[in-house]
């Protein structure tokens, strides 16, 4: 018994429109399928359409129904859904707070999470068999979580303070200022204040190293001729201890800086920073150097400061407030990190270079300097 004629009955699109579209698609499985209609509906036969498209002539029917049925959209490609995941989304929501909270040292033994602590995680809280780590890393990945150095903070630190400190800055200031910049509506200028020491210890600063040859993975192979692959890197760090001190100052607005370089920090060292600032501030300005509350910054008979110049003090253990510290972090990443110096002299000299270096590009301190809450 003979089966039915091979007939397309949609005819929404001649053969050299399907020919057409077929040039502007991207999926070449749907290209070959609209083709193979494209020849049929010009009267070539079952068999010859079938060997044209390379499959069997049942295969060719089907893509014929289903062009009738929903046209050229009809013949793309269906993809597989795939495994269903082991965490629906709630229990996706419920491992990235597990993950964003971190771990209680008496409660679950360790002080951060690895994968291999979250996989346990997981299993005992979902009631999901245990995935491999690189599982667990691939969930994380899709959860938007990466693994990152974390900020330090003082046990002390009092963020409520913090807040208010940026929400009333430009009440504090003006409780500050003198009496007569008020009153003549001297121009202000916001200066940010810090020190940093510097010493032949040095630092040890993130650089590019290789991977293992054929992944990501690390690993003591090594290439000939071309060192360890793989490991850490090493980096010199010199063990004497020979330091000096920056007193540095930066003007985020006006994009300029002010350093001395000091032996120790005491407030005969902030004493001449404080005529160094003193001295970048413009003509006819006042300036508000907002420091932090070293012992030195403190109000005393010892401490001068110049008339052109107003201190305001940061709350306590709020070194994220001053963006001098990320000017030190800069420093230290970029001129500082893997240097042997033979002496104090040689110290010195390195402080000067890398703070005339910084100051030397304008837009790095205002991108490094600026925040949004100094208004005044």
């Amino acid at each position: 018994m003979m089966g039915s004629p091979l007939t397309v009955t949609r005819d929404t699109h001649t053969a050299e429109d399907l020919r057409r579209i077929a040039s502007n698609l991207k999926d070449a499985r749907q290209v070959q399928r609209v083709q193979a209609i494209s020849l049929v509906m010009e009267g070539w036969s079952r068999a010859k359409a079938a060997a044209f498209a390379c499959v069997d002539r049942q295969t060719l029917r089907d893509w014929v129904e289903r062009y009738n049925e929903y046209d050229v959209d009809g013949l793309a490609s269906l993809t597989s859904p795939g495994r269903p995941r082991l965490l629906t989304p709630s229990q996706d929501e419920a491992l990235h707070q597990v993950v964003i909270s971190g771990p209680d040292l008496n409660k679950d033994g360790v002080v951060r999470w690895r994968c291999v602590d979250l996989v346990k995680q997981s299993a005992v809280r979902f009631c999901v068999r245990e995935v491999h780590p690189s599982t667990m890393a691939k969930w994380l990945r899709r959860l938007r979580l990466s693994k990152m150095t974390a900020r330090p903070f003082h046990p002390k630190k009092d963020k409520a303070a913090q807040e208010a400190f940026k929400a009333n800055f430009k009440t504090i200031v003006q409780a500050k200022l003198p009496d007569e910049v008020i009153q003549h509506e001297i121009p202000l200028e916001v200066w940010f204040q810090d020190e940093a020491r510097i010493g032949q210890q040095g630092t040890l600063s993130r650089l590019w190293a290789r991977l293992a040859e054929g992944s990501v993975r690390r690993s003591r192979m090594e290439w000939q001729g071309e060192g360890p692959i793989g490991s850490r890197p090493a980096m010199v760090r010199d063990n004497r201890r020979a330091n000096a001190t920056i007193f540095g100052a930066i003007c985020p607005c006006r994009r300029v800086g002010a350093a001395v370089v000091m032996g120790t920090a005491n407030t005969e060292a902030m004493n001449e920073h404080l005529k160094v600032s003193s001295a970048q501030v413009a003509p006819g300005a006042h300036a508000v150097l907002v420091c932090d509350g070293a012992g030195w910054h403190a109000e005393s008979k010892t401490l001068v400061v110049p008339a052109n110049l107003t201190l305001v003090t940061l709350p306590a253990y709020a070194p994220e407030l001053n963006p001098m510290e990320n000017v030190w972090e800069f420093l230290r990443n970029n001129r500082f990190g893997a240097q042997v110096w033979k002496s104090y002299k040689a110290v010195v000299a390195a402080c000067c270079d890398a703070w005339n270096w910084f100051v030397s590009d304008a837009a790095q301190i205002a991108s490094i300097g600026a925040r949004k809450w100094v208004i005044l």
